[in-house]
């Protein structure tokens, strides 16, 4: 038995600079009044530290988790490594892309790449539950960033 790899990948543009979709997505405090998916995050955006992290995907159970935070790159990109029990069985690396467009608005990258041994037998609900939850989110990101890009 190997070690499985799988990557799940969204993508969304929006009207806003990528310093608004930053502050945005950074703002932990502010997760539970808009995040449909990460519930709630302690802890700072700082590389090295970790975090404790809430998420809920639509339809499956939720779960607490501390992650590693692996890359910090304000306005560009967010990185964290979690595991579910020990390093190794099932571990995931999510990653948050911010690209600026020529006409100011931003590309925002939603994915995380999964590996371990019980990654088959997660792949289902990664690619329903957790896939919705992104886009739920990508949703909400949109719409709080383009709000505040209007003001």
């Amino acid at each position: 038995m190997s070690r499985i790899k799988k990557e799940i990948r969204t993508e969304l543009v929006m009207k806003a600079s990528p310093a608004i979709v930053w502050s945005v997505l950074t703002d932990f405090e502010k997760y539970p009044s808009w995040n449909p998916f990460i519930k709630w995050i302690k802890g700072e955006a700082i590389e090295g530290s970790i975090i404790t992290a809430r998420i809920e995907p639509p339809n499956a159970s939720g779960m607490t988790f501390k992650p590693l935070v692996l890359k910090v790159n304000p306005q560009k990109e967010f990185r964290w490594l979690g595991h579910l029990f020990i390093p190794g069985l099932f571990d995931g690396e999510h990653i948050f892309e911010l690209y600026e467009n020529s006409d100011g608005s931003t590309t925002f990258v939603q994915r995380e790449e999964f590996k371990g041994w019980l990654v088959g037998m997660f792949t289902k609900m990664l690619d329903t539950n957790t896939l919705q939850g992104f886009e739920a989110m990508n949703r909400k990101l949109k719409e709080r960033a383009e709000a505040l890009a209007a003001l």
